[in-house]
């Protein structure tokens, strides 16, 4: 039985959705009963898009039974280490959709950024438009209406966001995520971790800094700690678009292989071809939602995401709020603990029981919605197995284990790490903003402190290499909202912060920018809305006024005599100006100014 909150919150998103969900619904049943889509097309048309395949594609492209025609949108680089294995993937591809009778295109690439690269650099201001844009891109390579299907080859932060939106806005097709997997783990986390504090005391130098970094960061595969990739995985598995367990299994292997070529072939099944037909309008609903944030908060998963899934929704006429992850997370317990949110990574999690345990227990909890529509066809159940290879290595899939191989990482509903989620919205006198728990001690959940005022990242770490931070201190950080700057991860800014804590002192961040997917142990009241450039009450703070932090209230207040006046006051806007500027800027001009509010997503795209 569906716990009664999991209900309540999504018939408030499904009333507070109607007219822009059947909107929606309208249009993509108008695009889907055109049926196959080259059929309307002129010969000319179809002549140039059938020009440069082979023989026999020709011959299953033009034939009276029409074999499906299936888009692969690949992200591939080879600057992403998750990313590098979708070199080989388009003709694997090919060659298992011709095994069905079948014809697959490379109908375009999108762009693929590394926030890892980008991390404290200019191009991070570039970071969160690039999912935009990964939606146009993939638009413009749906756009040649010649295809049944598509299958979507991306891992990263942005990108598999950026994906989805597209797929959405093309939601009378199927669509089918492909994923390539984790590298093999290297150095512990908490070893990395302690070496970037140790080089932000400058106890050791740039050499061992980067012998630990490329220690942790080693070979193809994405990285194994679990921020915003991993937790992209997570979503599309939980959500039902990529096959069961199969976000962490390696690369490069014949159980990854035989995931790939299944994945094909059940795209060709679901195609309106077929009858079978399951367009990806029908799987994204108000309960496929619900369930994605319950799977984000159960799993302390990367705050990227509170924006990320509101842009998502948007865009299959779902309007959902950063409330209802705060009622969702006061009942759903975190059931994880991977780095930053403990020790372990994504590769000791599969071992533990990976994502179709996770599913089971949060099923089983009434946590999940089971009838939902899936690639699979209809219920989440088919998500409580684990994939396989047989004696004659054909792909099977079997029972998870029923209990946990490792309680250190992977915890039953029943007995859970934290009895509530893994992030909180804190509101007040400032506004609303995200706060991740799930790796902050409890007694660090609250802190009162005076305010520390930054423009950007550079000028808080020369305070801190000045000993101007050794204090009970929250650091602000304001002028990084996506119209100011496209609001860059501080990521940057977590082991001089760390360093400050361990050090004894009470210390948070207050900030409208974001914090990467591997934030740290470091309270921290991120995405802070409005931002202080649309002359939000963060731009009224100065030193040295006290701010109250309190995850277990969930506020976030200038308690400062006097400051509730003072956004009364006239002020003049926010100068960005002085501080570094880069490409991000030059280019994104026209993205900043279109850009809404973080908790409406930050999206600077047209919705329905």
């Amino acid at each position: 039985m569906t716990h009664r909150i999991i209900e309540d919150v999504t018939e408030k998103i499904r009333q507070r959705s109607l007219a822009t969900r059947a909107a929606y619904l309208s249009q993509m049943e108008a695009a889907a009963q055109q049926g196959p889509v080259r059929t309307a097309l002129s010969c000319t048309n179809l002549a140039h898009d059938y020009a440069s395949a082979s023989d026999d594609e020709k011959m299953i492209l033009t034939s009276s039974s029409r074999g499906a025609n299936i888009a692969i949108i690949n992200a591939y680089n080879d600057v992403l280490s998750a990313h590098a294995p979708y070199r080989h993937y388009p003709e694997k591809l090919k060659t298992f959709l011709a095994e069905k009778h079948h014809v697959a295109q490379v109908a375009g690439g999108v762009p693929a950024m590394c926030d890892g690269v980008t991390q404290g650099q200019t191009g991070m201001e570039m970071s969160l438009f690039s999912r935009d844009v990964i939606a146009m891109s993939t638009a413009v390579a749906l756009s040649h209406q010649v295809f049944d299907g598509s299958l979507m080859l991306g891992i990263c932060d942005k990108i598999v966001p950026g994906l989805l939106m597209a797929a959405l806005r093309f939601g009378h097709l199927p669509a089918v995520f492909v994923p390539s997997g984790p590298m093999h783990s290297g150095i512990s986390n908490s070893d990395k971790a302690k070496t970037r504090q140790a080089y932000a005391k400058g106890d050791v130098g740039e050499a061992e800094l980067l012998k630990s970094e490329m220690g942790s960061y080693h070979s193809e595969g994405t990285c194994t700690f679990y921020g915003t990739a991993n937790s992209n995985q997570m979503l599309m598995e939980i959500m039902g678009l990529q096959l069961p367990g199969s976000s962490f299994v390696s690369p490069n292997g014949a159980l990854r292989d035989a995931l790939t070529r299944a994945a094909a072939h059940q795209l060709a099944e679901i195609t309106a071809l077929e009858p079978g037909y399951m367009p990806i309008a029908r799987i994204v609903d108000e309960k496929v939602m619900v369930n994605a944030m319950v799977g984000l908060l159960a799993t302390g998963g990367s705050t990227n995401h509170s924006i990320h899934l509101v842009a998502i929704a948007r865009m299959a006429g779902i309007i959902i709020d950063w409330q209802d992850l705060a009622e969702l997370s006061d009942v759903v317990p975190l059931l994880t603990r991977m780095y930053p949110n403990g020790s372990a990574d994504v590769n000791a999690f599969e071992v533990a029981g990976g994502m179709p345990f996770l599913i089971r227990e949060l099923l089983d909890a009434g946590l999940l919605h089971e009838n939902v529509n899936t690639v699979l066809g209809e219920g989440l159940r088919q998500w409580c197995k684990r994939p396989a290879l047989d004696p004659a290595g054909e792909l099977i899939w079997e029972n998870v284990a029923s209990e946990s191989a490792d309680l250190s990482v992977l915890a039953p509903a029943n007995a859970p790490f934290l009895r509530e989620g893994g992030m909180k919205l804190v509101s007040g006198n400032l506004g609303r903003a995200m706060m991740k728990v799930s790796a902050v001690p409890d007694d660090r959940w609250v802190i009162e402190a005076p305010a520390r005022v930054f423009l950007d990242q550079q000028q808080v770490l020369a305070a801190y290499q000045a000993g101007e931070l050794n204090q009970d201190v929250i650091v602000v950080v304001k002028g990084q909202g996506p119209r100011a700057n496209g609001m860059p991860e501080l990521h940057q800014l977590t082991p001089a912060l760390t360093n400050l804590q361990e050090a004894g002192y009470r210390v948070a961040l207050v900030t409208d920018g974001r914090l990467s997917g591997a934030s740290g142990k470091v309270p921290a009241a991120i995405h802070l809305s409005p931002e202080a450039l649309a002359d939000g009450p963060l731009h009224y703070i100065e030193d040295g006024d006290l701010i109250s932090l309190d995850g277990h209230a969930g506020t976030l207040e200038v308690v400062t005599e006097g400051f509730n006046e003072r956004l009364k006051e006239t002020r003049e806007a926010l100068d960005v100006s002085a501080s570094s500027q880069g490409v991000g800027r030059e280019l994104f001009a026209g993205f900043r100014t279109l850009a809404g509010p973080a908790d409406e997503g930050a999206i600077s795209l047209g919705g329905v």
